[in-house]
């Protein structure tokens, strides 16, 4: 169109093609991804073992302390069961006829006594010696448990059940009860109290006590006494009474 001032377009020029650029991830090998696995379980072993050691180590500082650092003099008169011998699953059946496993007696003291229903005249003074031991610990008493083990399936002897008052009283099968107790060389199981701890491992043995020559042996009784206290004294920053 004349008289017109328009200028030709000018044509801006293209931008040159470029190659699109991928970038390449290499994949972890297996064997680095095994030794990155093996590593946290590694470290996860570790950590559950310290968690494990600081949960034991009262327990393992309180036997450490009665088993191994004792002033010089000092004796059991209990005789100490090593290895120790933990609870078996035994079955045994309640005085109202319940079945319960031994194993449920764990998680106090126990002095045990063991013995037929019949209830003899050493018997009798078993038990009449459990109960006064567990009163003459005074505030600890509550820590310890008597234990009768019945291994017959006779009736209780009359004028015993007086005797039973907070006792616990179990019928366990006979066979089955010596291959967890065992008395000294020449006894019977009846001859002996026996210590569980609460953990439940039976660890010490008393002397027999010759209750024919001696009706009431007092210096025996205060020797057991001393045992008793010195274990639940050492036993005292993880051990309370009653069951957890």
């Amino acid at each position: 169109m004349s008289g017109s001032n328009s200028s030709p377009p000018v044509d801006t020029p293209a931008a040159p093609d470029e190659p699109l650029g991928l970038t390449v991830y290499d994949l972890p090998s297996p064997q680095a991804s095994v030794a990155v696995d093996a590593g946290r379980t590694a470290r996860g072993r570790i950590r559950m073992l310290a968690v494990l050691l600081v949960c034991a180590a009262p327990v393992i500082a309180s036997y450490f302390t009665y088993y191994v650092v004792r002033p010089e003099g000092r004796r059991n008169y209990g005789e100490l069961v090593q290895p120790q011998r933990p609870l078996p699953p035994l079955a045994a059946t309640q005085q109202d006829g319940q079945i319960t496993p031994l194993t449920a007696l764990k998680g106090q003291w126990l002095l045990v006594s063991v013995s037929g229903a019949g209830c003899d005249a050493a018997c009798a003074k078993h038990l009449y010696l459990q109960r006064q031991l567990r009163e003459a610990l005074g505030k600890d008493k509550d820590r310890l448990d008597r234990v009768w083990l019945i291994t017959d399936s006779a009736p209780l002897a009359p004028g015993v059940q007086a005797a039973l008052a907070s006792s616990t009283v179990l019928r366990v099968d006979a066979t089955a009860l010596a291959q967890w107790l065992q008395p000294a060389a020449g006894r019977q199981l009846s001859d002996h109290l026996y210590l569980v701890d609460p953990l439940g491992n039976w660890m010490m043995r008393f002397p027999a006590i010759d209750f024919a020559i001696s009706p009431v042996d007092t210096v025996s009784a205060a020797k057991i006494k001393r045992d008793l206290e010195r274990l639940m004294r050492a036993a005292a920053s993880w051990d309370t009474a009653g069951r957890p």
